[in-house]
């Protein structure tokens, strides 16, 4: 039986395909995963010190790049000069709108000083609808609400998502955590003071269902727990392993199409 289409997240391009790991976040992840039919490419960003935003996780090149130093303090050709995987540089996000015009980008921001750049930039380009922006950092992802008002969508923040978790009752939820963002954007469970306590249940998906919200769970790369989460009705999935996830889909008869959209 055919079952509705998933939507299915390049995590960093797919950071842990067998064929391009150790390059996550460059261009040549991302045209791999775009490669495999992925439309929906997940990244953070980062702004350089001369106001320049990059696709790139970390707040320092030390882990990824031949380079070292603090993104916020470098300017762009000082990033441009390093090297992931001795040949691939940072890419910037320009660069990824420019190559990928079919697909959407979920943006993680990853420091406040992207808040007003993303907006500008997003405002520049009139790509309002190509994104879903989220950030664990709940006065990031408020000031970036309050700066596009309301044209870009945006997940629900720390605050908001433990509304959903903890109050009693779903209409409580839904007024405690107020109706600016699409989707949750969670991890499966997490673990705290030595326990692991479940985030993504059937219960929490039928809540935020009945609110009008999506799920999406991060980061899941083993294909019994993808069949879990969706057997409860997850509406994505954001993975490294891309080749696993469009396999598991396309066996479940979900793998999105062109035209799926957040």
């Amino acid at each position: 039986m055919t079952q509705r289409p998933v939507l299915a997240f390049a995590h960093r391009g797919g950071a842990y395909h067998p064929e391009i790991e150790g390059l996550e976040n460059t261009l040549a992840a991302f045209r791999h995963a775009v490669a495999l039919g992925y439309t929906h490419l997940e990244t953070d960003v980062h702004v350089t010190r001369d106001g320049v935003l990059l696709a790139f996780h970390d707040d320092v090149l030390d882990r990824v790049t031949d380079s070292t130093g603090s993104i916020a303090e470098l300017t762009l050709a000082e990033v441009r000069a390093a090297r992931i995987a001795s040949q691939h540089q940072v890419p910037t996000l320009a660069e990824l709108f420019e190559a990928f015009p079919g697909a959407s980008f979920n943006i993680d921001l990853k420091s406040g000083g992207a808040v007003p750049a993303l907006a500008r930039f997003l405002d520049e380009r009139g790509a309002h609808d190509r994104v879903v922006v989220g950030s664990f950092g709940v006065r990031r992802l408020r000031a970036f609400r309050r700066l596009t008002g309301g044209r870009v969508a945006t997940s629900a923040h720390p605050v908001e998502v433990a509304a959903y978790l903890l109050s009693p009752s779903p209409r409580l939820a839904r007024l405690l955590a107020g109706e600016d963002f699409v989707a949750f954007q969670v991890p499966h469970r997490r673990t705290v003071r030595g326990r692991v306590l479940p985030i993504v249940t059937r219960d929490f998906v039928d809540r935020a269902h009945r609110a009008g919200k999506q799920v999406h769970v991060w980061t899941i790369d083993d294909p019994g727990e993808m069949r879990e989460l969706l057997d409860i009705g997850v509406d994505g999935l954001m993975t490294d392993r891309t080749d696993l996830l469009k396999e598991v889909l396309i066996a479940r008869g979900q793998w999105p199409t062109s035209g799926s959209r957040a």
